[in-house]
């Protein structure tokens, strides 16, 4: 069985959250530019995933179509919407903020990595969450400030569409376009990624830090959870985990509805509740930049994620652990018990 390691990682975020609150000079070096170093990570990162692309899996299960759109409506479009009701309850002005971190959260990507590794455990559609994995990422790079354009321009002053565009462009499209144009004709460079997967996920999950510890230190500098209290922190983790269970409950139930079968359910329910720290962290740097409280926009991802690697960990090692004891007794039976069955 394939395991993820969930807890170091957390423990790092939380690590760089910590240093980012006794050390936050450390944000505003001159002798290392922490901007500059994150914004070369990004576009390293989205030129490896272009390394990493393969047309071949992507080509592989590219005919079940209702289950692609289940799980694309259901991250661009279901997630959302949830957020969006809750929009009429914000009252107080000081909430305004949670409720556009959570926006955020909600129209971010899937996540590619643990979501293939979670459904490999529980023996569903490991194809179908590659190819979905993949398209959401690149999706997202359209649809992610789209949907943030209608609320971030009234709430930022001087906000101008133009060079976040520009920003998108060059720092995350470009390089994964470059990617797949080398892997393309130069095959190797597909196999080299492959055969150091470990490795460009080591360099992700750095950039992740370096992206955490710089936002928290800005918003340490500059106050910005002085506003934040207890009452606040738990609407976070509560309504993280009711936006979880809400989508987890509903693909789970329109997927039976569908007479999908157990492998493509696994698939549908696993891939279509992540969303990507990873790509939060990247947007949140392109778009919002130092124009409002980053601190207070990563702070549902990292929350939101956290809580999804933990539960889906449980339930996707449960799946494995029934489907394994309905195999063994499979095996018990004797010819005439298969025969008669």
């Amino acid at each position: 069985m394939r395991k993820i390691r969930l807890d170091f990682f957390i423990v790092l975020m939380l690590s760089a959250v910590v240093l980012a609150y006794f050390f936050p000079q450390g944000a505003n070096s001159t002798l290392i530019p922490l901007e500059t170093v994150i914004r070369i990570g990004i576009m390293l990162i989205f030129f490896f995933y272009g390394l990493k692309l393969s047309f071949q899996d992507i080509k592989k299960d590219l005919n079940n179509t209702r289950l692609h759109l289940l799980i694309q409506l259901t991250t661009f479009l279901l997630f959302p919407l949830i957020v969006l009701i809750t929009k009429p309850f914000v009252v107080h002005d000081d909430k305004e903020i949670i409720w556009l971190a959570f926006m955020f959260l909600a129209v971010l990507p899937s996540t590619v990595s643990s979501s293939v590794v979670m459904v490999s455990i529980a023996k569903g559609n490991v194809p179908a969450a590659i190819f979905n994995a993949t398209i959401s990422g690149l999706i997202g790079i359209l649809v992610t400030p789209l949907w943030m354009g209608l609320f971030v321009s009234k709430s930022t002053a001087h906000y101008d569409w133009g060079p976040i565009y520009l920003k998108l462009v060059t720092e995350i499209l470009a390089p994964v376009l470059v990617g797949l144009v080398l892997q393309h004709f130069f095959t190797f460079f597909h196999s080299f990624t492959k055969k150091y997967r470990k490795l460009f996920t080591r360099f992700d999950q750095t950039v992740i830090l370096l992206i955490v510890y710089n936002s928290f230190a800005s918003s340490f500098v500059s106050n910005i959870f002085g506003s934040i209290q207890l009452l606040d922190f738990l609407i976070i983790f509560n309504g993280s985990l009711l936006l979880f269970y809400v989508v987890y409950s509903f693909t789970g139930w329109i997927a039976h509805k569908m007479q999908f079968n157990r492998q493509d359910t696994i698939t549908i329910q696993f891939s279509g509740t992540k969303k990507s720290l990873l790509h939060g962290s990247v947007f949140a740097e392109v778009i919002f930049g130092s124009s409002v409280s980053m601190g207070i926009i990563l702070l549902p991802i990292m929350v939101f994620h956290a809580l999804q690697l933990f539960i889906i960990s449980i339930i996707a090692t449960n799946k494995a652990r029934i489907d394994k004891e309905a195999s063994r007794l499979s095996d018990l039976k004797t010819p005439t018990d298969r025969v008669s069955g």
